[in-house]
Formats: structure tokens, C-alpha cells, sequence
């Protein structure tokens, strides 16, 4: 009789404590915080303006656009702004080697502005570039 009473209560014992280690996995995985993305005025905040920018093609046409690179942080933007004269020559580059057909419609574009932002993160000590958005072009 004490040994099947031993034997239930350590059973009782085991179950509970697993039951407790489960519900307490099950609120950490759904109370995780989930990133929630930044408010305009703080993307603003990290945001570098990259004045137009004068080029020739692969292809012998004109290109003038303009960007505004977002970072992660204000450490990252102030870093950024040092290395402006870098990422003009990577955008430089990168245009140089563009026919004016590629930059057509939104996949050129798109493709242009992951290429700078991956090259200027390769670049980057202090935080990284999030997002590169072209805010003015014209292709003559």
C-alpha cells in the first residue's frame, strides 16, 4: 500500500511538472515580441538623402536620379553620411554597367536598389542599410 502510493504520487508529480514546463514553452513562443516596424518619423530619423546624380549608361544615354537610403540606426546614418562619396561611386558603378532598357519598369529598378544596398552594406560598421528607395529619375 505505501509503495503504491509512493509510486501514484510520483507519477502525479512527473505529470505535473511536465504539464507546467509545456504551458510555460507554449506562453514564452506566443508572448515573443514580435519587430514591429518602424514609424515614418523614425525612418525619416535614419534616413540619408543622396543628391541627383549625372551619368552616362552602358548603353550612351543619360541617367539623373536621386535616392534616400534607409538605415537601422542613427549610428548607422551618421556613418552613411561619411561614406557618401562611397556609395556615389558604388551607385556610379553600378549605373555604368546598365543599359537604359534594364532601369526600365520595376524589376530594373528593384534590382538596382538591392544591388547599392547590399554594396553599401558591405561597407557598413556601425548598423546596416535597411532599404534604398529611388526618389527621382529621369533617363535622357
Amino acid at each position: 500500500m505505501k509503495n503504491k502510493l509512493l509510486t501514484i504520487s510520483l507519477i502525479l508529480l512527473v505529470t505535473i511538472t511536465l504539464v507546467g514546463v509545456l504551458a510555460l514553452i507554449v506562453v514564452l513562443k506566443f508572448n515573443e515580441e514580435e519587430v514591429k516596424e518602424p514609424s515614418i518619423d523614425e525612418v525619416i530619423e535614419a534616413s540619408v538623402d543622396v543628391p541627383e546624380i549625372t551619368t552616362n549608361l552602358l548603353s550612351g544615354d543619360y541617367i539623373r536620379i536621386s535616392f534616400k537610403v534607409q538605415t537601422d540606426s542613427k549610428k548607422a546614418k551618421e556613418e552613411l553620411e561619411k561614406r557618401d562619396f562611397q556609395v556615389k561611386n558604388i551607385i556610379i558603378e553600378e549605373l555604368s554597367e546598365m543599359k537604359s532598357d534594364q532601369l526600365q519598369g520595376k524589376e530594373g529598378k528593384q534590382e538596382l536598389e538591392t544591388t547599392i544596398k547590399d554594396k553599401a552594406n558591405s561597407l557598413m560598421q556601425e548598423g546596416k542599410v535597411e532599404k534604398v528607395y529611388i526618389t527621382s529619375y529621369m533617363i535622357q
